[in-house]
């Protein structure tokens, strides 16, 4: 009989190596990897024939759709008026409050609050009788004193009497004449009038009242004159001068231009913000212009050389720059002309009457689509309506 062989002698030895591994688990990774492989290709190349289906879509669509109507206008060379704007308040020329120079019981008002006034006309009476009878006292006694002077003179030319008797009676005539004056111009103190011609403001006084001295009566504006006080930059000082006219517009009658001419250039320029004050002068013979109110100040300077400017409406503002929508024409293939347009970023200078200033990325005689941007893509086909741009209004639109 064969011997048995223990489990113990049928394990290989440390030094033995171990049984490969079987040929079915590397097909098993082959096939696998394979199949990620031809997925993977699958995904891309779905994913090009979508965009390429997507891309002809979209082409074929914009070759069919019909071009989009704009209104264009044409970019000019022009010489726009150089203008100088800013804000700026007026003051009255002469404006004061009527005040007493004297205390005093108010006896009669004499005007009409809001009333226009002539220089000298009579305001307001105070209690002047004590005043009076005074007068007519000093008065009598510079009488009486004329009469003792024209006696001592007359005595003294016949060497009847002493010269130092003409020189007291002199003396006490002269005191008596100072006396009548200074009454007189204590009388017409309590007689406020006023001091120019102009219109008169709110009463603040009433019939029977105590002034005392310095207490405001009624304000006194002269209206056919008035200031107009505006700042203007630093860098802008040395293009203002004297007698430049200036035309301003108050919120009080919008569409209205008044005219005046500076008249004042501070020499100093303020530390605190770099501007210099201006004051110009400006008639106003209808009175409608009141001192306080607001005003918006065009100073026409110099021109400047010719600039490309396009209608505001044509120029696009956004945070990533100024654009317009310039109208290009290109040949097809049949020999055709298109119209297309394209965005233009440009750079704008300053707007005046409706147009605006183009520094760089236009020339003249360019054309930009004025009205319809919103519909309108880079490279999309245009045609230009027979509609002329719009008008440039007067005045702004009012709420």
């Amino acid at each position: 009989m064969d011997a048995k062989i223990s489990p113990s002698e049928q394990t290989p030895t440390s030094g033995e190596k171990p049984p490969a591994r079987p040929i079915r688990t590397r097909r098993w990774f082959i096939i696998v990897g394979v199949a990620l492989v031809l997925l993977v290709g699958a995904i891309w190349g779905f994913n090009t024939f979508r965009n390429i289906k997507i891309a002809e879509f979209f082409a074929n669509m914009k070759a069919s759709a019909p071009p989009t109507v704009v209104t264009a206008a044409e970019a000019k060379s022009e010489v726009l008026p150089n203008l100088l704007t800013g804000v700026g308040d007026l003051t009255a020329v002469q404006q004061v409050d009527v005040t007493a120079d004297v205390s005093g019981r108010v006896t009669d008002i004499l005007f009409t609050p809001g009333a226009h006034v002539k220089a000298g006309d009579p305001l307001i009476q105070l209690f002047d009788e004590p005043d009076r009878a005074d007068l007519a006292s000093y008065k009598a006694q510079t009488l009486a004193a004329s009469l003792a002077l024209d006696r001592a003179k007359a005595l003294a030319a016949r060497q009847f009497g002493p010269q130092a008797t003409v020189d007291q009676a002199q003396a006490t005539f002269d005191q008596s004449s100072a006396a009548v004056a200074r009454t007189e111009a204590i009388i017409s103190q309590k007689r406020i009038v006023a001091p120019f011609e102009g219109d008169l403001g709110v009463r603040h006084v009433n019939l029977g009242q105590y002034l005392s001295t310095g207490t405001q009566i009624v304000s006194l504006t002269d209206l056919s004159k008035l200031f107009l006080n505006f700042t203007a930059t630093e860098k802008d000082r040395s293009v203002l001068a004297v007698g430049q006219p200036v035309r301003i517009v108050v919120d009080a009658y919008p569409g209205r231009t008044f005219v005046g001419k500076i008249t004042t250039i501070d020499p100093q320029i303020s530390t605190d913000t770099r501007n210099v004050r201006i004051q110009a002068t400006l008639e106003n013979p209808d009175r409608i212009l009141k001192p306080g109110m607001f005003a918006s100040t065009t100073v026409e300077l110099a021109p400047l050389p010719a600039m490309v400017t396009v209608p505001e409406t044509a120029v696009d503002y956004t945070l990533y720059g100024d654009s317009v929508w310039r109208i290009n024409e290109k040949k097809t293939e049949d020999g055709k002309t298109e119209l297309t347009a394209d965005r233009t970023f440009v750079k704008t200078g300053a707007r005046v009457r409706g147009r605006v200033v183009i520094e760089s990325g236009l020339n003249p005689g360019d054309k930009v689509v004025a009205v319809g941007q919103l519909r309108l893509q880079s490279g999309s086909a245009v045609s230009i309506s027979s509609n002329p741009p719009p008008p440039i209004p007067d005045k702004a639109p009012r709420n």
